[in-house]
């Protein structure tokens, strides 16, 4: 073979090198790879299956269709309830920012359901992704928890869990969207390569394009002090904004000085139980109190203190991954709208929990059941659909008795009480020590100086 010959075959066989690296990786071989990508793949066939049968499948990604070819075609994307390409079975309104239907561009060159199974295809494999990340990212695992083969299991496990089958069935975006914030802060942003870390910021610029709720990411940016990642970020959605007016300026105004401020029924509700929010919450106790919005911001903004203070302290002890799940899980409470099916950041809580069980495992189911209380707890909660069991619905939320509020808050329990849990934690860490006597032969430090 010529010189010129293996030039040219070089560079397949280093893609193809990488891509083997990547698998390794990722699960451990290209078996348990084709394991992994058969749950995304069943997913597409059934979205070209239930195309051919004439069914439907997939609400909320045939608007996001619709969205993306009213784009092509100058339809309004605010002007009325529902887009001309939206099929009969899903006539909602488009509520997302005009920069996100230049996204959903592509899903306008294929069918409803195809595009439906598209979306699944990625989400399930952007979940799995999620799940290698956090693993990845955790300080320190226990032995018997392996990385590769825990993403195996961990990919098919999370499929029961309301917030993932509900996005997967709605053809919602959270899965997606949770990949590009877990990819940007927890391996680019924070990356020691100066390459790799100078692009930090753009994925969340991105997210908060398509959807305004990853907003708390820029701020969580912020907070950990990665500042040019966070300028980045909002950058990049200014960018795209412009962009967006370049397009079709009427829409990005219309959106930005109307319809996100004056037409809040475009998202439905805000008292519907499957609303997860502070404020979905204060509406309900309040039965729609005019001030009702007002108390959820004022709670909200008492409960970022701790959340500010919790995520520096995280993230100072090298805990990347608890830090971004408590930035997350207020964005989720402190947001308006927070549906049952944008819980999907229990995903990596459930993996960080897992993590911290006791190694070795203690003998006996009893007692390993005793140690897995915490991740049992919330498996159980997200698992077992408990707010579909709860009357809702046509004001139904609001006849509810006092302790319906418990099972009927239960997503928001979840990460409060997680908070007061570690709060308790810290006050009694900080108690026994202060309660120690100091050790008299412990040689003193001289002020300004550090051990």
């Amino acid at each position: 073979m010529s010189d010129v010959d293996e030039r040219r075959g070089g560079a397949p066989v280093r893609a193809a090198g990488r891509i083997t690296a990547a698998v390794e990786w990722f699960v451990g071989s290209w078996r348990a790879m084709w394991i992994v990508l058969a749950v995304p793949a069943a997913f597409l066939i059934t979205g070209i299956v239930v195309w051919l049968a004439h069914g439907r499948m997939g609400v909320d990604s045939a608007v996001y269709r619709a969205g993306g070819i009213a784009l092509l075609t100058g339809e309004p994307l605010y002007d009325k309830m529902t887009l001309l390409a939206e099929p009969w079975w899903a006539q909602l309104p488009f509520t997302y920012a005009p920069s996100a239907a230049l996204f959903f561009v592509p899903l306008a060159l294929v069918p409803v359901t195809v595009g439906w199974g598209l979306l699944s295809f990625v989400s399930v494999l952007s979940m799995s992704l999620v799940i290698r990340i956090t693993l990845d990212k955790l300080p320190k695992l226990p032995s018997w928890l392996e990385p590769r083969k825990a993403t195996v299991w961990f990919s098919i496990l999370m499929l029961g869990m309301e917030p993932v089958w509900r996005t997967l069935f709605l053809g919602q975006i959270n899965l997606i969207l949770l990949l590009i914030v877990v990819l940007d802060v927890l391996v680019i942003s924070t990356s020691a390569n100066p390459k790799v870390a100078r692009w930090g910021g753009i994925l969340v610029g991105i997210a908060f394009a398509i959807k305004l709720t990853p907003l708390i990411f820029v701020a969580h940016l912020v907070l950990i002090g990665r500042y040019a990642s966070a300028l980045r970020a909002f950058a990049t959605f200014l960018a795209l904004q412009a962009l967006m007016f370049a397009i079709s300026a009427s829409d990005t105004v219309k959106y930005w000085t109307v319809t996100i401020v004056g037409d809040p029924g475009r998202i439905g509700p805000v008292y519907w139980n499957g609303n997860q929010s502070l404020t979905g919450l204060v509406n309900r106790i309040t039965l729609l109190d005019p001030s009702s919005t007002k108390i959820a911001i004022v709670i909200g903004a008492v409960l970022a203190i701790p959340a500010m203070l919790l995520v520096r302290r995280f993230h100072r002890h090298g805990r990347a991954v608890t830090a971004l799940l408590v930035s997350a899980f207020f964005g989720l409470l402190f947001s308006p709208i927070t549906w049952t099916h944008h819980y999907v950041w229990v995903v990596p809580l459930l993996i960080m929990l897992i993590a911290r069980m006791p190694d070795p495992l203690p003998q006996g189911t009893w007692r390993i059941a005793r140690a897995a209380v915490a991740p049992l707890t919330v498996f159980a909660v997200f698992v077992s659909c408990v707010l579909l069991w709860m009357r809702g619905g046509h004001g139904k939320e609001l006849l509810w008795h006092w302790w319906e509020f418990i099972p009927g808050s239960a997503y928001m329990i979840v990460p409060v009480g997680a908070g007061i849990a570690i709060a308790i934690r810290v006050l009694r860490r900080r108690m026994r020590a202060r309660s120690q006597p100091a050790d008299p032969e412990q040689p003193k430090v001289a002020a300004g100086q550090t051990t």
